[in-house]
Order: C-alpha cells, then structure tokens, then sequence
C-alpha cells in the first residue's frame, strides 16, 4: 500500500510454566521469557508505529514488595524506548550487586521485569490520543492482586457507545476516550463482582483474613468474569489481560475477524497475533502454533493450567482478508502463497491491458510490500506465455516454418521482463512545516532507476491496494511518467475499497475513498443526484430502527456501474497533469472472485462487497453515508 493507513495492533504474551531457576539452568538466562517477549515484539513491529508497551507480574511476591509493573512510550523506535532502558536497569543492578544472575531468585526479586508472566502491545492508533496514556496496555489498580487488572488488545468495538451508557447506569463514571477504556472497566465491573463474592463467602465461612487472598486467587474464574463481561459486544478484536495474582487470558471475537495464534509446551505458552513470530522466536513448524478459536477464551491460572472455553456463540467465521493483502509479515507460509496467488489472478487482466505486447512492457512493483504478489505476478505471466510460445511452436513445426530466428523471437525477445523501477528512500525526512515546500519534498520519497524503461513501453507496476489514491496522484504516476513509458498500468492486488472498517482499521470516511469519490462523480456526470438523497433517506430509516442493522443501503450508489466503469474514472482523479508527457494511464483491480480463490480461508471482504460479519458493520456504513451526505467530518462509529 503506498500510502499509509493506521490499522491493526499487535499483541504478545509469555507465560512461563517453570520457575526462572529452570530458564537459568537450561538455556543460561533466567530472562528468557522476558527475551522471547522482546522477540515477538520485534517481529511484529510491522502491527505498530503510534507506541508499544509492556507488562509483568511476578508470582508469589511477599506482602510489602511490588509484584505488577508496565512501562510503554510512544516515542519513534518505542521498543528500543521501552526494552533498553529495562536492560539498563537489569545490568546496574548485576554490576551493584543486587542481582546474580546465577541466583534467578535476585532477579525476581530486584528486576521489574523478572517475572512469570508478561504481556506485550505494539499500537496502531484507530482512537484516542497519540500519547503514552493512551497506549496499551491498560491498568486498573487495586490492593488487592485479584483486583488488579492489565489489559491490551486488537480490537474495535462498534458499540462503545452503549457500553459506556451501560457502566454509566451501573453509577460509573466512564472516561469516554476509547473504547479500551469501556472495556478495561466492564471486565473490572465483572472482576470486582466475582472478587467481592468470594470474599464474602469465605468471609462467612469463617476463614482467617491472611488466607482469603489465597483461597480468592485459586478460585478466581476469569472465564466467567470474561463471558459475563463480554456479552453484547460488537466488532472484532484479540484481547489479552492478566491479573496480579499471575492469572491471565486471551480471548478472540466470535467471527475470528481479529487473527490470534499460541504455542504450548512443558516450559511456555505464548500468544501472538501472527504466527510467524512464534515460529521464528521458538524455533517451531507451522502445525506446531494453533489458532485460539474464535468465540473462546483461554485462560491461564496462576499454578499453570490452561483451559479453553466458549465465551459467545461462533459466528460465520469472517476473518480479515486485508490481513493476508498487506498487514501481516509475508513470511508466514500460508500468506506467502497466497500473495503470490494474489499476483498470478490477475494475469489475464494484465495480458489484457499490454495486448499481448510482451517485447514492449516491463514488470515492477511499488511498495515493497507488494514485492511477493509482484512474484506472483510474474510466475503467472511467464507460464502464460509459455503456453503461448508452445502453441506457437507447435503450429510453426507442424507447418514445417520453424527457424531459429523464430525461436530467439518467441523466447528471447518476447519473455516477461520484470526490473526495479522504483525504489523508496527511507531516508529522506519531510518535516518542513510550510505545507507547499513538504508537498514537493514528498513527491521525491520515491527514487527511479533511469533507464530501466524504454520510451513507448508498457509499464506495470503492482501495488498491494489503493485505497485513496492520494500517493499516486501527488507522487507515483508523477515519477513514473518521468521514464516515459507509453502507458502506466497501475495493478492492485485488492479490489476496490469501496466501504469503511470498524473491526481495526482507521478508514470509516466514505468521502476519503477514492472509488467511492469516482462513483460519486459518475453518479452527477449522469444527472442521478435523486439516487444519494435516496440512500440517505434508507441511511437514516436504518440508522433510527430500534433493530439491529441488516442492509447496506451504501450499495445503491454502486450499482449502476461496472467495476471497470469505476477504474476509468478512478484514472481520471488520480491522473498527474502531463508535463510533456502525453502516454495513457489504466488502472487494474483484483476481482472479489479472484481474491476468494487466492485468499480461500480468510472471507471477511467487507471492504470490498459490503456484506459485515457484525450488525455494528452495517449501522457504520449507513452512518457513514449520512456523514458524508451532512458534511460531517469524523469517525462514524
């Protein structure tokens, strides 16, 4: 995606299953938890650029000594922010004798972060404020250690609304901020209820106030706090939480929108919301990392036992699929495949737009996210023309004209020729504050490999998705026309974008959508404006029912056009003035049925059909109509 989006976060939790004595003497390091949580972080830091943040608990901490710790930063590089400065703290301590390290019980004792359990939270901003305490994770403090609660998540909530009205009629006072705030305080709701019960009950039977936390802390069901707390709730989301007395859970939303996987063995479990991390940071297969299932919640207690239980209802499971386009890391295996899956469906379009023009038409790629479905891309172009140049051979040798000049022909001068044309510089810094000055400086983040176009080729060039079309009009098309190319074909591995998220990604404006804009402008070029007051009539009827949404009344504005209709006028918003250069410009979309046979797994395409998994999807994007139709700038969620 060349241009940048906020989307979904990252989370990481570590829960070792022996004491730190076991790390020490196995693997010489009792923070071996603590380095494999800095690892799962770290390659997961594609999830989070807006801050990052960490948490501990330590078990069996004597009364008087602190036993629950978090530091996060929002400052740029946030990791090195964080675990720098904890590796500091750890070193002084070893060179001022209070820790040695050959004695894991110092390190427990005087390191922060020398504990059993730890939790980690790479954030992309959808809410809130960019600074640190709107960074997760969450703390809800008590003196009490079952009380205690640390939470951070992936997540969205489209019903934050109501759940902070229901905390308000329970004599709350929410802060309306984000909606991890509500649902930091409806779990304490629910934790402080189950905690208060126990109490009593032990109370009442009689048992002595210095054994109460203990009893409180074996009995303790996060499952049923966590099913209580949760009904009702409406988006998608993997949230991970844990408590001062060392218990802690992991719970993903019924439809799997939110991707959530863990490994488990004898000495660890641990979570991650990609499954390639796990693999890396503890050296595993693919069939050894698991899926948390959706609709369940896994809990851990404080002695180690793992349970799995069915919090809500599964629903048709709607996985992202924009996951497995651009947000998660390309070295899965799974999604490996099917970026270039997502390359080679679009072959024949491709084919298409060059007329079978191979010995005029280079291949590339823009950003480097896009580099694997670019792969793709060519793999497919090149057993295309291989079954052409078969044919060709065949019907050639069958007529008995087959040359040698024929052959250099077919192979050598007409095969699918793929070069680096642009490459970004990552160093090039646009903080000059007059917005005109920093417009020109941004157009010049690309760099182009002179001579890597003949004039009057064909230049293709993947992207993974093109969502507002802002980068390729101030910079991408602006850049490649410099190579003089005779046509630009722009190529996304997506279909067009054509209705907001509410699930994890910062994109609920309709106005903001560049194939939404092109229907609009479709739409008064044919003299129908009575079709938007239509929609927004439907918007607002489906808006005020007191029922749950069920109809997307923003697929109206679509209808009339053919997807191909829509790319032709998406290539006239987005077209640079021509500065000499007088060449053509296409624009190619992935088609929702080749997404599904690349992407076979993952169906949640709301994006790009309009069909949400949720009610709280359909009651956004009428919304977000009526926003658009009132001029109302803003998130309409």
């Amino acid at each position: 995606m060349s241009e940048k989006i906020t989307h979904e976060c990252g989370v990481a939790m570590v829960r070792l299953l022996k004491p730190l004595s076991y790390y020490q003497e196995k693997y010489g390091n009792p923070l071996w938890g603590f380095t494999k949580l800095f690892l799962l972080m770290e390659k997961q830091h594609n999830r989070g650029q807006d801050g990052a943040g960490v948490a501990c608990v330590k078990l069996n901490m004597p009364p008087g000594e602190s036993y629950m710790f978090r530091e996060r930063s929002v400052k740029s590089n946030a990791l090195d922010k964080i675990f720098k400065p904890l590796l500091k703290q750890y070193n002084d301590h070893i060179a001022s004798g209070t820790i040695h390290p050959e004695f894991p019980d110092t390190v427990h004792k005087s390191f922060d972060f020398g504990g059993e359990l730890l939790m980690g939270h790479l954030r992309y901003g959808t809410s809130g404020d960019y600074n640190a305490s709107s960074c997760h994770p969450y703390f809800r403090r008590s003196p009490w250690p079952t009380r205690n609660l640390a939470l951070c998540g992936n997540f969205t909530l489209t019903n934050t609304t109501a759940l902070n009205a229901w905390l308000s009629a329970m004599g709350q006072h929410p802060i309306y901020a984000t909606d991890t705030q509500a649902v930091l305080e409806k779990i304490g709701y629910f934790l402080d209820e189950e905690h208060v019960d126990l109490y009593r009950n032990l109370r009442d039977d009689g048992m002595p106030g210095d054994e109460m936390a203990t009893h409180i802390s074996m009995d303790l069901d996060l499952t049923r706090v966590f099913k209580r707390a949760a009904e009702n709730w409406d988006g998608g989301y993997t949230i991970c939480g844990m408590t001062g007395n060392g218990d802690a859970f992991v719970a993903r939303d019924p439809s799997g929108i939110r991707p959530c996987f863990y490994y488990k063995d004898d000495e660890v479990i641990a979570f991650a919301s990609e499954r390639a991390p796990l693999m890396t940071g503890f050296d595993l297969d693919a069939e050894d990392v698991q899926e948390v299932t959706p609709g369940h919640v896994m809990m851990i207690k404080s002695h180690g036992a793992v349970t799995e239980a069915e919090f809500a209802k599964p629903l048709p499971r709607k996985e992202c699929s924009f996951e497995r386009i651009y947000f998660s890391r390309g070295n899965d295996l799974d999604i490996y495949k099917e970026r270039k899956a997502l390359g080679s469906q679009l072959v024949d379009q491709v084919v298409e737009s060059i007329d079978h023009d191979w010995a005029h038409s280079v291949f590339s790629f823009i950003p480097n996210t896009a580099e694997v479905a670019y792969y793709g891309m060519m793999s497919g172009l090149r057993e295309h023309r291989r079954s052409e140049v078969k044919s060709q051979i065949l019907e050639a040798s069958n007529a008995g004209q087959l040359t040698e000049s024929m052959l250099d022909d077919l192979i050598l001068n007409n095969w699918p020729r793929g070069e680096k044309v642009v490459s970004k510089d990552i160093k090039l810094r646009t903080f000059i504050g007059q917005e005109g000055m920093r417009n020109q400086l941004a157009s010049h983040v690309y760099d182009i490999s002179y001579g890597s176009v003949d004039p009057g080729d064909n230049l293709v060039c993947v992207d993974d998705s093109i969502v507002r079309g802002t980068t390729l009009r101030k910079s991408i098309l602006r850049i490649l026309a410099r190579l003089h190319p005779r046509k630009i074909v722009i190529v996304s591995t997506a279909p067009q974008i054509r209705y907001p998220d509410c699930y994890g990604i910062d994109m609920s404006e309709l106005g903001k959508f560049i194939a939404f804009e092109a229907a609009i402008e479709l739409i008064k070029e044919q003299g129908k404006q009575d079709l938007l007051e239509e929609v927004y009539r439907l918007c607002l009827s489906e808006v005020n029912d007191k029922k749950e949404a069920e109809i997307n009344h923003v697929k109206k504005i679509y209808e009339p056009f053919t997807p191909e209709k829509i790319s032709a006028q998406i290539v006239k918003r987005v077209s640079p003035p021509q500065n000499g250069w007088k060449g053509e410009i296409e624009i190619i979309y992935q088609t929702v049925e080749n997404l599904r046979k690349a992407v076979p797994n993952h169906t949640g395409d709301w994006y790009f059909t309009g069909d949400f998994p949720t009610p709280g999807g359909y009651r956004v994007v009428n919304q977000a109509f009526i926003n658009y139709y009132e001029k109302n700038e803003g998130r309409s969620y």
